[in-house]
């Protein structure tokens, strides 16, 4: 089966569907397979080809035209710095750069070839498509966000994009009647092979907002959208849009008529889940991913919705929890790092084999370096990141992620992170960072730690408060905790 199916035989009533929206440009899927088979006709042989990722409907001619052509595309975040730009120029040595007409490039690509890209389908219609890539063959290198080093090439295979897509087609009953709702950045996995090449693989449509407003989702999903993906921030912001009673309306009504409402790249705290089902009757499900792995875990739209779990695994991952050693874990308390194992997979860092072998076992299992437990019908929980979330205090392994819950869930607190630092007594002691939701009153240290006591046990109480006027983020939301420190 093709990659993209339904842009290689574009006849009947499927040529007039509207295959891309952003904002007043729309391509149907006839107009975006003239316009891709145009511009892969010109990359066909150039070796792999950088796209200046902005969230517009140049990008998505760009990376799927590479994506036709077999040539790797490397997507290229707008707002990084000029030092890891330039790292990640030498490191995939693409032969041109591609981006839309208006588009100022940084120094770091001036010693790239360019070449514009159009939305406007060719006239006359371009000879035949180039013949489908083999499955393995590199589709995409996406660059990690480098907070242990030098962003690293993960090199996905068409393989894993069409894994990936086709579980969550299985989970989700993912059809070509979906209308998909985002403004998620398109350099990276959510917004770009979920939100765009989800919906290319169905036949279905994807409307981008451009940029995130509660004002732009009701909209769309008002008129006719079906699904809506975005980060916990996103939903954070349409919770205090919902408790607006001005502006919650519209937005209630539009949220509550869609199919499903995703989040994911980060976990969505509970308080927010709470605030959004109460407003519109309809819960948010989450899944679980990463660069290397694409999609592992997800929520079946037949399933029953659970804050705090990411779902039990997809169809065709192998997923199991083990010790530091290595040793496979059981049980319903115990806290291990994820290891997957399927389809899904990368084939490895670019030019990085030590850190391909250091990430995969012998036996083809990755290390994610995120921990979680397992609920007895398979449901995944994580507790955070091996390197920033697990807290060993006192002889317990603690996980942060439900003490920033239960932080949470205090009426006194409008964001919270939990991190551990060293302390001489108990080997680390949990450190709560707190954005007050009145910063005029906030709750003190003694509030909050017997807050966290009362709702889950002592020993995992913050001994530590420190205050902030916002917590560090990046462009998908996930709070830098690398960036907190005393």
């Amino acid at each position: 089966m093709p990659l993209l199916p339904a842009l290689q035989d574009v006849s009947g009533p499927a040529a007039a569907r509207e295959a891309v929206r952003f904002d007043d440009v729309i391509l149907t899927y006839s107009g975006l397979a003239r316009v891709t088979d145009a511009l892969a006709a010109r990359l066909a042989g150039a070796g792999r080809v950088a796209v200046w990722a902005t969230p517009t409907a140049h990008t998505v001619v760009a990376v799927v035209a590479a994506l036709r052509a077999g040539v790797p595309a490397v997507p290229l975040n707008p707002k990084t710095g000029e030092r890891e730009l330039a790292h990640i120029v030498a490191d995939s040595a693409p032969s041109l750069v591609l981006a839309a007409p208006d588009d100022v490039l940084p120094p770091a690509l001036a010693g790239l070839a360019r070449l514009d890209v159009t939305t406007a389908s060719p006239d006359p219609a371009p000879a035949a498509a180039l013949p489908e890539p083999d499955p393995e063959s590199p589709a995409l290198v996406v660059y990690t966000s480098g907070t242990t080093g030098p962003p690293k090439g993960a090199v996905l295979p068409r393989r894993a994009l069409a894994a990936s897509l086709d579980a969550l087609e299985d989970a989700w009953g993912w059809t070509a009647d979906d209308v998909l709702v985002h403004a998620l950045p398109l350099f990276h996995v959510h917004g770009l092979i979920l939100g765009v090449l989800g919906p290319l693989r169905r036949g279905g449509s994807v409307r981008h907002l451009g940029r995130f407003s509660p004002e732009g989702v009701a909209r769309e999903l008002g008129a006719g959208g079906t699904m809506l993906f975005g980060v916990p921030t996103m939903y954070h912001r349409l919770a205090e849009a919902l408790a607006d009673p001005d502006a919650s309306a519209g937005l209630a009504k539009a949220l509550a008529g869609a199919r499903l409402l995703v989040s994911g790249s980060a976990a969505l705290p509970v308080h927010d889940h709470e605030r959004i089902a109460a407003a519109t009757g309809r819960r948010v499900i989450e899944r679980y991913g990463m660069t290397e792995t694409l999609m592992n875990t997800g929520v079946r739209a037949d399933g029953a919705p659970r804050p705090g779990t990411v779902g039990p695994p997809l169809r065709g991952v192998e997923l199991r929890l083990v010790e530091e050693d290595g040793t496979p874990l059981t049980g319903a308390d115990a806290i291990g790092e994820i290891q997957v194992r399927g389809p899904n997979l990368f084939t490895g860092y670019l030019n990085r084999p030590d850190a391909t072998a250091a990430a995969l076992t012998a036996d083809g299992w990755f290390r994610t370096g995120d921990m979680a437990t397992l609920d007895p019908d398979g449901y995944v929980r994580i507790v955070g990141r091996k390197a920033t979330d697990l807290i060993k205090s006192g002889g317990y392994k603690i996980g942060a992620g439900e003490i920033e819950n239960a932080l949470l869930d205090h009426p006194g607190v409008r964001e919270a992170a939990v991190t551990g630092e060293p302390d001489a007594d108990l080997g680390e002691r949990i450190v709560a960072w707190v954005v007050p939701a009145d910063p005029a009153a906030p709750p003190t240290a003694e509030q909050l730690a017997d807050h966290v006591a009362a709702q889950l046990a002592p020993h995992k109480r913050p001994r530590t408060v420190r205050y902030l006027d916002a917590l560090p983020r990046n462009d998908l939301g996930k709070i830098m905790k690398r960036a907190l420190h005393g």
